[in-house]
């Protein structure tokens, strides 16, 4: 799978991807670790990538609202059944 990484300005997170395909939302964070989001809208993305704070839109918007593992936009699609 190809989703195109952007880095952001965040003291939490380090890049976003989306695909309007799969509806998967791919962070990765500073500390290295990456996460795939599952059934986020292209709106909730929208609204992540203007938010003046990434890390408190994602805090309280993404975080413990959607389901999620860890993993890459590369491995995703083996882990999640």
């Amino acid at each position: 799978m190809s989703v195109q990484m952007q880095y952001v300005q965040s003291s939490n997170l380090e890049a976003v991807g989306y695909s309007r395909k799969t509806e998967r939302l791919y962070i990765q964070f500073k500390s290295g670790a990456e996460w795939v989001y599952n059934g986020v809208s292209f709106t909730v993305y929208q609204n992540l990538m203007s938010a003046p704070s990434k890390g408190k839109y994602f805090y309280y918007n993404i975080r413990d609202i959607y389901a999620a593992w860890e993993g890459s936009p590369d491995t995703d699609d083996e882990l999640f059944i």
